[in-house]
This record gives C-alpha cells, structure tokens and sequence, in this order.
C-alpha cells in the first residue's frame, strides 16, 4: 500500500530489497502510474485507507484469486523477510480461513493484526470481501486495521499466533530498536498496551525468524536487506531450531536420523550401495543439526 507522494522516497526502496524476493508484487495507490501502480480510485489520507486496503483487497479477490496461496497486505514503510513469512506459512492450511501478524489485544474478541507490521491472509480468509456485498462488514471505523479486524471476526477467518516456539514475537510494529534495547522496569508504556500478549523488551522480543519491522525508510530498508541475506559470521552454528521443542531435541534428532537412514537404505541400497547410504546419512545428520 503507497501513495503517489511515496514513490520516490520509500516504495522504490522496496521494490529494490524485499519485493524482490516475491512471487509476485502489486503497488496498490490511489491513482495509476507508470511506477506501476494498480490505481483504486480512492482519496489519500488516514481516513481514507481502510476503504483503500478494501478496494485493493477487491481488486486482487478479482483479478488474482488463483495466482498465489497466501496475501501480504504491507505499507511502504514495513520491512519484510519473505523467507521467514514462507517457512511460517508453511506449517498452515491455505484453504483454512486464516489471518496472520502482530496480534493486537483490544476493541475485537479475537483480536485483530497491527497494518504498520503486516498481516497475511490465507487464499480461503481472502473471500471475506463478500461480506461488504451481503452487508455483514462496513466501514465499522476509520482505522484500518481494527475495522479490518472486526470484518474478520465477523466472516469467521480465525486469527493465528505467530509467536515462535518461545513465544518470541515475529511480526513487529516498530522498528528494531523499540523492540531490541532492554529497559529499565517501568509501567507497560502506551505502544505496549495494545499487544495481545505479554512484551518482552530486549533480545527475547523477537524471533531469530522474524517476518517484519515498521517505520523503515529508504536507507534502513537497504541495511536490513544486506543483514539478512548478506552478513554471517565466520565459524558460527546456528543452534535454534524452530520444528523441534528444545527439550526433546536430541532425541528427536537420533530417531529421525536413523529412520532416515533406514529409508534410504532401504530405497536406495541395492543401486547405490553402502557409500551412497553413508554420503546420504551424513548430509541427513548436517541438515538437521
């Protein structure tokens, strides 16, 4: 979601990190342009956005439904990891009515996702734009999200937890230093009070596989990019697996391992031979450390 007056100075920006790494990307703005954008003919303004979002959602339930599984609706100031969002969606059901993001605690039952952070609708969750058809969703507010969300409660699409495994949060609102600089004890400041869960402040905050970060302009948008698909350090192990619940992890290991070896054995034992099964277990064992 842009605007005209953005192109220049954020969505080009996005275009060049992580729009990139995409299936596909529409820039969705109040009037077309050759950028290009899909022009919805809507006002620009605050309280114009949640009837936009709508059109765009429009848009895309008539002229996309069939070419993709999951929507990302995000702003052109949200930093994205599409290869984290990928693994996340992979554990869920696209034909199930699912919503996924920063899950905000008020105003809705279920609760509803933060727009800065991004949210994420299955390909099922996306055919509640019929509600503005049979009159069971409207314009219930001006802020888009929170109406969004109330849409969504009320069409039956279930919101998910997104947290990790430890509970640490993958969808952010705010940029990393809000979340990442531990502070002194102090009442839940103003930003917090609408989180679902608990917040934690410091490195448990978020996830080692978080999905996005709002407020990021032009040259944070390039910094992210090079720190995620570009820095790693020498000689490191990366320790944390997300699949496995870490007080069992050892012993899930050696029983996958070994029913992957006898597979392959099994499969491929009379063609390869004993040092095809041995190069096979090996790669197995690294793959999963």
């Amino acid at each position: 979601m842009t605007g005209p007056k953005y192109m220049n100075s954020r969505t080009r920006h996005i275009r060049e990190t992580w729009a990139r790494h995409c299936d596909k990307v529409l820039f969705m703005s109040s009037i077309k342009i050759d950028f290009p954008t899909v022009g919805l003919n809507v006002s620009e303004g605050r309280e114009n956005l949640y009837w936009k979002t709508i059109r765009a959602f429009q848009y895309i339930h008539k002229h996309h439904l069939d070419e993709a599984d999951w929507f990302l609706k995000a702003d052109d100031d949200t930093f994205v990891v599409v290869e984290h969002l990928r693994y996340l969606l992979s554990k869920f059901d696209t034909e199930e009515p699912l919503y996924l993001g920063r899950r905000f605690a008020p105003f809705i039952k279920q609760g509803y996702n933060a727009g800065g952070a991004g949210y994420v609708l299955s390909k099922e969750a996306l055919r509640f734009i019929r509600g503005f058809d049979t009159g069971e969703c409207a314009h219930s507010s001006k802020i888009e999200d929170k109406a969004l969300g109330k849409c969504m409660e009320t069409m039956k699409v279930e919101i998910v937890d997104t947290r990790d495994v430890k509970g640490r949060e993958r969808f952010h609102a705010y940029p990393p230093e809000n979340h990442l600089v531990r502070q002194l004890p102090r009442p839940r400041p103003w930003f917090r009070l609408f989180d679902y869960y608990d917040p934690k402040e410091g490195p448990d905050c978020c996830s080692d596989l978080v999905v996005s970060f709002h407020y990021i302009y032009a040259e944070q948008m390039y910094v992210l990019d090079y720190l995620t698909h570009h820095l790693r350090p020498y000689g490191y192990k990366y320790r944390f697996n997300p699949d496995e619940n870490s007080s069992t992890t050892k012993s899930m290991k050696t029983v996958h391992r070994n029913r992957i070896g006898q597979q392959m054995e099994a499969e491929w034992g009379t063609t390869c031979g004993k040092g095809a099964i041995g190069w096979i277990r090996t790669r197995a064992a690294r793959l999963e450390d």
